[in-house]
C-alpha cells in the first residue's frame, strides 16, 4: 500500500531530508514537534513554513551533523487519512466505541476505507477497528440504470420527501434489500405508499378502538384474556423475535416485511376482523380483553417500527395513552419489545390454532363462492353448516365459529351435507352455505333465533339485550 499521494495539498508527511548528507529524517523528536505545531496551527503550518521553522530550535542532522533541511512535499493518501479516523475521532472521544460496532459504506471500500482502518489499527494496537462490516448497492432508477439528469431519470430524496413524506424516504431505503443495487421510480415510491398506508391504517385502526382504555385501570390479566386475545399476542410475539433477530442482522427489508406482514395477514384479515364485533356489540369484559391486546400489540409495534418510520411511529405515540412507568415523550425515549415468553402458545396450542386458521380460511373460500353465485351479499346473512369426522367434531366442540368465520351461525356435524367439499385443509370438511332465515338483529346485524325473546329489548338478539341491559 503506497500511502503517499503527489499532490498540492493534504495531510503532510512529516519527514525531513538532510540537504548535506541526504539522510531521512524522521525521529521522535521531530514527529513531536510538528505534532505540536499542527495542534496549535493546524496542518496547513507545513506549507506555510520553512523546513527549518518546522524543526526544533537548534536541530542538526543525525547523521552528519548539518543543520540544512529539505521538507517532504508528498501527501498522504486520503485512505491513510479516513483510515486513522478510528484514532483522531473513535479513540478520543469517550462517548464513541473503539472499535466500532460496524462500519457501513458502499462495496469497493473493502479496498478502501475497510482496508485502510484495518492495516492502521492492527499496526497500532494488533486488533480490528470494528465489530461488523455492512455493505449496499448503489441507487439505480426503476429499470436497474444508472441515474443521470440528462437522461431524466433521476430521483433525488427531496422529491420524494415533497411528495411523500419523510418517512416514505425512510421506508423506501427500509424495503430494499440494500446489499444489492436498490432500484427507485415514481412507479416504485407509488407501490410502496399503499404498503405504507396499509402499516399506518392498522394502527389508525388500533388507535381508534382504544379511545376509552386506560392500560392501568382497564387492562385485562394475561390469564384472563379470552382464547383468540391470547393467539393474538403469540402471533406479536413471533413478529418480535423476526423483527428483532432482523435488526440484529442489518437485515431491514425483513424488518418491513414481516411487519407489512403482519398488519396485512395477521391483523387485518384476521384478529382485526374477528374482534370488530365483540369491540362494537360485545360485553365489557370481552371488549376490555381485546382492548388489552390491542392496546399491548400497538405499544409493542409502535416501538418496533421506530427506527424505520420515525415520524409515524412518534405521532401514534403521542396519540396513545401509556401505562406508568413508560415514557410519553417519544417512543424512540423507550426500549424495543422482546421476546416475551409469556406470550408464547403451547406447541398444543399452536397446533390447534393452526387447524382453526385454516377451517376459516376454507370457509372464507367457500363463503365467496356462494357470493360470486348470488347466494348473498354479506357472510353476517349466511349460516355454514361443517360436516366433519367425529373427531374433528370434538375438536370444535365449544368453539365459537360463528366468531371465528364472521357469519350468523355455524353448525357442526358428523352426517353427510351437500357442500364445497375441502380436503387441503388441516381439518378436512365438507362446507355448507345458505342465506339465514333467522330474523336480523339492528344492533351486531347478525340473524338470530333468539330475536323477539328478551321482553325489554325484544328487537336484539339475546346476547345484545344481555349487554344492552347491563
Amino acid at each position: 500500500w503506497c500511502i503517499s499521494r503527489q499532490r498540492v495539498w493534504g495531510v503532510p508527511i512529516p519527514i525531513f531530508y538532510c540537504d548535506d548528507c541526504g539522510a531521512d529524517i524522521v525521529t521522535p523528536e521531530t514527529i513531536a514537534h510538528v505534532a505540536a505545531l499542527f495542534r496549535e496551527h493546524g496542518s496547513n503550518v507545513w506549507f506555510d513554513r520553512e523546513a527549518k521553522d518546522l524543526l526544533p530550535q537548534g536541530f542538526v542532522c543525525p547523521k552528519c551533523g548539518k543543520a540544512h533541511f529539505t521538507k517532504e512535499t508528498d501527501i498522504m493518501d486520503v485512505w491513510f487519512d479516513s483510515g486513522s479516523t478510528w484514532a483522531a475521532v473513535a479513540a478520543e472521544r469517550p462517548y464513541l466505541k473503539y472499535p466500532a460496532d460496524l462500519y457501513l459504506e458502499g462495496g469497493d471500500q473493502y479496498r478502501g476505507w475497510f482496508q485502510s482502518s484495518m492495516l492502521t489499527s492492527i499496526a497500532v494496537n494488533g486488533v480490528a477497528p470494528y465489530k461488523q462490516i455492512a455493505t449496499h448497492g448503489w441507487t439505480v432508477d426503476g429499470e436497474g440504470k444508472a441515474m443521470h439528469k440528462s437522461l431524466g431519470n433521476a430521483v433525488g430524496p427531496e422529491e420524494v420527501i415533497k411528495d411523500y413524506g419523510a418517512d416514505m424516504l425512510r421506508l423506501w431505503v427500509a424495503s430494499a434489500d440494500y446489499t444489492q443495487d436498490m432500484r427507485i421510480s415514481k412507479e416504485i415510491m407509488k407501490q410502496l405508499s399503499q404498503a405504507y398506508l396499509k402499516i399506518r391504517n392498522t394502527a389508525r385502526y388500533m388507535l381508534g378502538n382504544l379511545c376509552d382504555f386506560n392500560p392501568d385501570t382497564d387492562a385485562v390479566a394475561l390469564e384472563d384474556l379470552m382464547e383468540l386475545d391470547r393467539y393474538a399476542l403469540h402471533s406479536f410475539n413471533e413478529l418480535v423475535k423476526t423483527a428483532r433477530g432482523a435488526y440484529d442482522r442489518y437485515e431491514f427489508h425483513a424488518v418491513y416485511r414481516a411487519v407489512y406482514n403482519f398488519c396485512v395477514v395477521d391483523m387485518s384479515n384476521f384478529y382485526l376482523d374477528i374482534i370488530k364485533d365483540r369491540l362494537y356489540c360485545g360485553a365489557e369484559a370481552e371488549r376490555r380483553s381485546a382492548q388489552t391486546a390491542l392496546y399491548t400489540i400497538l405499544d409493542g409495534m409502535t416501538r418496533l417500527i421506530a427506527p424505520i418510520l420515525a415520524f409515524t411511529s412518534d405521532e401514534i405515540w403521542h396519540a396513545m395513552k401509556h401505562a406508568a412507568g413508560v415514557d410519553a415523550e417519544s417512543v424512540l425515549l423507550n426500549d424495543m419489545p422482546s421476546d416475551n415468553a409469556a406470550y408464547a402458545l403451547s406447541e398444543d396450542a399452536k397446533a390447534r390454532w393452526e387447524k382453526l386458521v385454516s377451517l376459516r380460511d376454507a370457509v372464507n373460500k367457500a363463503l365467496e363462492n356462494a357470493r360470486n353465485a348470488g347466494v348473498f351479499k354479506k357472510a353476517q346473512d349466511t349460516e355454514v353448516t361443517l360436516s366433519v369426522s367425529a373427531d374433528n367434531a370434538a375438536f370444535l366442540e365449544g368453539v365459537d365459529l360463528a366468531s371465528l368465520c364472521i357469519v350468523s351461525k355455524v353448525t357442526v356435524t358428523t352426517e353427510a351435507v351437500e357442500g364445497e367439499k375441502n380436503e387441503e385443509s388441516l381439518l378436512p370438511c365438507t362446507i355448507a352455505v345458505k342465506l339465514s332465515e333467522a330474523p336480523k338483529c339492528p344492533r351486531c346485524w347478525n340473524h338470530c333465533d333468539s330475536i323477539g325473546t328478551e321482553g325489554h329489548h325484544a328487537e336484539l338478539c339475546d346476547r345484545c339485550a344481555a349487554v344492552v341491559g347491563e
